[in-house]
């Protein structure tokens, strides 16, 4: 008889297996250490769900821990950045155990950017901007501004930085820094300014200045980036004239019969900067058709001496206005004035509420001012010139002269009429009074209150004190000379010195006949004389002897 044999499964270290078995034996099982089943490297997404799975057989069955850092950990189903690194794995039974060395990746978009914020720069200095991320993979780095050679940009250690050196206006604007990878984008905007200069529009207007006369042909004029900005250009320059609805043009042509105020400007859109104008300096302007002067209130061209009066000058038909000024002119001297001057009225509107300062188109303007003449302008011819101010041309108009008559007070020339004067007794003296005024002055002479002649001589016998009056429309004006009366010695001191001279006369005489006797004459005796043996009458020692003689000394 056979024995009663099957075949029974059961599960031995996670396998299921088939042992003999009868009623004379009975079932047994091997044991085994675990066995780890794991990858060695993982990369997952941030914050998707993993498949990151590791298996371990072994009889008994073994516990898998995992750690982190030498501490026990759970892995989370869904992984952040922070769950990235480096995991032991262990799987262990009343065996043995093994261990596993798991690398795991998060990948994950750039952080928000840090460390670019706005700045300021003196001109001419240097400044940096710096722009850093983190991100899995490591991001790059990319900016946005508006370029120039002074900017240098590097990249290093997961930071990119911008050095602006000899900081101009060209560098004012935005920075841009853009940080990317495969899982996404970041940027950031920062504002530099440079103190000391303007933000410029980097546009080339030509020519950069525009001035027409009112009816000469037309020029025309271009926009268009600078050498600076040719690199940074959006959109290309173009012209914005809003008073002609005129956009989108490159080249703008301006109408010298109506174009007063069309305030054209070159517009452009550049990197890093706003979008940005530069208005033409453009100037359209009239000669004015008349420029005249006009005396105010009727009054007349004579005038007082030290008394105001006013002049108008009256400019007709001028553009523009706000560049106008009124030069006056009396004889040869020139000024102007501060007055304010006045619009009477613009065209074609013919207003008279139009403002000199913002009105371009044509007006009639007038500047009134105050005079305060004295006699030196009298017959000076006195003007008025509107003068268009307008840089390197200055279109004028001059108006015809009007001549100003000056009435003064009289004025007595006292350098040639002393206050006083000698009379010698029996020769009278002349008086002249000379006085000039306008009109010219009447002069009168008086001793006192008493009236004595009218003319500029006197003439005089007595001592006194003698008025000169000198009077017109104007004023009168007065001298008094006195005369003093002295006796005339001349003719005693003449008799003295004839007088004097004949004794003079008289004295030398005597003087040199005694120094004669002494000097110049000699002594002879007659008696016993003889004969000289000279024949006939022969001079001696320079002396004629006729008569015989002798020598007595």
């Amino acid at each position: 008889m056979k024995p009663n044999v099957q075949y029974l499964p059961f599960k031995c270290n996670g396998w299921v297996m088939y042992i003999y078995s009868s009623l004379s034996l009975g079932s047994f099982c091997f044991t085994d250490g675990p066995e780890l089943t794991c990858q060695s490297s993982y990369t997952a997404p941030e914050y998707a769900p993993h498949n990151l799975t590791c298996n371990a057989v072994g009889y008994p069955k073994p516990v898998i821990r995992w750690f982190k850092e030498d501490e026990e950990v759970e892995l989370p189903k869904i992984l952040t950045r922070s769950d990235a690194g480096q995991y032991v794995i262990t799987a262990s039974n009343n065996r043995s155990s093994v261990n596993h060395t798991v690398e795991i990746t998060v990948l994950y978009s750039p952080s928000q950017i840090l460390e670019l914020e706005d700045s300021e720069v003196d001109v001419g200095s240097t400044v940096g901007l710096k722009c850093s991320s983190t991100g899995n993979p490591r991001p790059k780095y990319s900016w946005t501004y508006f370029r120039t050679a002074n900017v240098i940009e590097t990249n290093e250690d997961g930071v990119s930085r911008l050095l602006i050196s000899n900081a101009t206006a060209y560098n004012i604007g935005s920075y841009t820094c853009h940080a990317w990878n495969d899982r996404g984008n970041v940027s950031k905007t920062a504002r530099v300014t440079v103190r000391g200069a303007d933000e410029e529009c980097p546009v080339i207007i030509t020519p950069d200045r525009m001035v027409i006369r009112y009816g000469d042909s037309p020029q025309t004029v271009q926009c268009q980036p600078n050498t600076t900005a040719s690199t940074n250009v959006i959109k290309k320059p173009y012209w914005k004239v809003p008073e002609r609805n005129i956009t989108e043009r490159v080249t703008w042509t301006p109408d010298t019969q109506q174009d007063w105020d069309p305030r054209p400007a070159c517009a452009g859109e550049f990197v890093g900067k706003p979008k940005c104008t530069k208005p033409l300096d453009y100037t359209l302007y009239k000669k004015p058709d008349s420029v005249s002067i006009l005396l105010v209130d009727n009054a007349g061209s004579v005038v007082k001496e030290d008394v105001d009066f006013q002049l108008t000058c009256e400019i007709t038909n001028v553009a523009p206005a706000g560049n106008l000024t009124v030069r006056w002119y009396i004889g040869n001297v020139n000024f102007t004035s501060n007055e304010t001057m006045n619009a009477t009225g613009c065209f074609p509107q013919k207003d008279t509420d139009c403002d000199l300062n913002v009105t371009r188109s044509p007006m009639n303007v007038s500047q009134t001012i105050n005079f305060h003449l004295n006699r030196t302008h009298n017959g000076a011819e006195i003007k008025c010139e509107a003068v268009l101010e307008l840089g390197k041309i200055e279109p004028s108009e001059m108006s015809s002269p009007i001549n100003i008559t000056v009435h003064y007070k009289p004025w007595i020339n006292t350098t040639e009429l002393p206050h006083t004067i000698p009379l010698f007794r029996g020769y009278p003296e002349e008086l002249v009074c000379n006085a000039s005024g306008n009109p010219p002055p009447e002069i009168q002479w008086f001793d006192g209150q008493k009236h004595l002649v009218s003319g500029k001589t006197l003439s005089v016998n007595e001592a006194g004190v003698y008025n000169c009056s000198a009077s017109n429309e104007v004023g009168s004006v007065s001298y008094a000379v006195k005369v003093i009366l002295k006796e005339d010695y001349l003719p005693l001191i003449a008799g003295f010195v004839a007088v004097a001279v004949v004794a003079i006369s008289i004295i030398f005489l005597f003087i040199y006949s005694i120094y004669y006797k002494n000097t110049k004459m000699r002594r002879y005796n007659l008696k016993n004389a003889k004969l000289s043996a000279h024949n006939g009458n022969v001079a001696h020692n320079g002396w004629d002897m006729q008569f015989p003689m002798t020598k007595l000394s």
